[in-house]
């Protein structure tokens, strides 16, 4: 099976969760030998992962909003098409489904962006959900274009069903696939300190930095005065560093080199995410170092299934931080709450049970597509008419774009 992934940015894996889960994609498709290529209209970075030496796998830049693509993947031909993004098959879907209409369309949604849209935007006026908004338009309009979404997250699973009727036929869960929890990682004597890793491009974890700095941290260092907080992530802005103050013990220190490495020096990460969707790269990473999460709801959310979290997960600023404190101090509970960290990593996102799931759902929904495109006339529809005016508008720009000297 020759497969094309098109991404928004080349894959940052040590910047970034969704970078981990494009490495995640493409290391389930090699383990069966497809062929595999990358595309990508973005600009490399400095932090881009060498995705070809990495997977032995073709890359290619493309540019956006010009008919070179259209030429070009006409001559590639692959089979399954995967859109890491719904804004990637916004751009790439229509010049896909007109150059090779016999292949499968799929989507990664990595979170749903309207949930955490509608969330973020609750929050800040203080409002009753609206999940119908103009991010959801889009969004859903995007899965039913597609042959198949991936959804990380049970749920969004359900939230698409429930709220927005997408036939179940239209979306596949793909979660976690996590290797084994490594082995002698640093023991609750040898550790110390809290510690808050996520990109700070990702604007759930800059809310998240500025909640706890104002409200969460004060209480533990009422209770700890001694204690620190070193606060981890990608692309600090400066408004981020100026929050950085080692009176207090709070400490702004940028990128991390290796996430599980950072988080295995500490004894408690903190994750009080107040708004978010999909699942979270961080809690991931702190099963696989060992590092108890104290977390809120939106940061525990389809995580845990029916097992134990390990501790209480509250919304409760005060909460939270006697949580926080007690794991911290107790050596009995924050065993018991890097126990079940483990219990989840193993029995949920085993990447030994999700890893070669992944070819499995993509060569089914390829030899049905015949069939699902027939029972799916909304996407029908919206291909006729509203995936037009992204067509239109593309063409627009590339018109636009030729005419300047």
């Amino acid at each position: 099976m020759k497969v094309l992934l098109i991404g928004k940015i080349w894959p940052e894996p040590k910047s970034s969760a969704a970078g981990s889960r494009t490495l995640d994609i493409l290391r389930a498709l090699r383990a069966v030998h497809w062929e595999v290529h990358f595309a990508c209209a973005a600009q490399k970075s400095e932090f881009s992962d060498d995705l070809g030496s990495r997977f032995e796998i073709s890359t290619h830049s493309i540019e956006l909003n010009h008919s070179s693509f259209d030429q070009w993947v006409s001559g590639l031909q692959p089979d399954i098409v995967l859109f890491d993004r719904y804004m990637t098959e916004e751009q790439f879907g229509w010049r896909v489904a007109q150059a090779l209409p016999d292949c499968l369309q799929v989507i990664d949604t990595s979170d749903l962006h309207c949930l955490r849209h509608a969330r973020e935007q609750a929050l800040k006026s203080d409002s009753p959900l609206n999940l119908h908004n103009e991010i959801s338009l889009r969004e859903i309009a995007a899965i039913y274009r597609a042959d198949l979404s991936l959804m990380i997250a049970e749920k969004e699973m359900q939230i698409l069903s429930e709220t927005f009727n997408v036939p179940n036929t239209l979306i596949a869960y793909w979660p976690f696939a996590l290797p084994e929890p490594k082995n002698g990682v640093p023991p609750f004597e040898e550790r110390n300190n809290f510690v808050m890793i996520g990109s700070f491009l990702h604007e759930p974890n800059w809310d998240a930095v500025q909640y706890c700095r104002k409200e969460i941290w004060p209480l533990i260092r009422k209770e700890l005065p001694d204690a620190k907080l070193d606060v981890y992530g990608s692309y600090p802005p400066p408004k981020a560093r100026q929050l950085d103050n080692d009176k207090i013990g709070f400490r702004v220190l940028g990128r991390a080199d290796d996430a599980q490495t950072t988080l295995a020096r500490y004894r408690v990460n903190l994750a009080p995410l107040r708004f978010g969707a999909g699942l979270k790269g961080k809690l991931a990473d702190s099963f696989l170092s060992g590092t108890p999460s104290v977390a809120s709801p939106i940061a525990v959310e389809s995580m845990p299934g029916n097992f134990d979290w390990g501790s209480s997960v509250s919304t409760k600023t005060e909460e939270f931080a006697k949580t926080a404190i007690r794991i911290h101090e107790d050596k009995n509970a924050w065993e018991h709450a890097q126990a079940c960290g483990y219990a989840i990593a193993r029995n949920r996102f085993s990447e030994k049970e999700w890893m070669p799931k992944l070819p499995s759902l993509l060569s089914e929904a390829f030899e049905e597509r015949d069939s699902r495109r027939s029972h799916n006339f909304v996407g029908q529809m919206l291909r006729h008419h509203q995936h037009r005016s992204t067509e239109f508008m593309s063409r627009w720009i590339e018109a636009k774009n030729s005419s300047q000297p």
